[in-house]
């Protein structure tokens, strides 16, 4: 699908978006982002959110492309320091 990537990360909440719309982020074996143009990860995103149409898409979640499991991603969010 894309070569090179281990690891989507999917969500129903693209960044770049006001309402939800399927978004996905590629990773190799090391954790480096891969880059996706905006037709491969709507069209990533979208073949998993069919798969596991029972997960709450309202997380944001790993998909594992060589066990083909979905678990829940764990997400740091920066805080703000005063």
């Amino acid at each position: 699908m894309i070569p090179g990537a281990a690891t989507f990360r999917v969500t129903l909440h693209d960044p770049t978006q006001a309402w939800p719309h399927p978004h996905a982020r590629a990773y190799d074996t090391a954790g480096k982002p891969i880059t996706l143009n905006r037709t491969q990860a709507i069209t990533a995103a979208r073949w998993i959110i069919r798969m596991y149409p029972e997960a709450t898409w309202g997380d944001v979640y790993d998909f594992d492309l060589a066990t083909a499991r979905l678990r829940r991603a764990v997400v740091v969010t920066a805080g703000r320091s005063r």
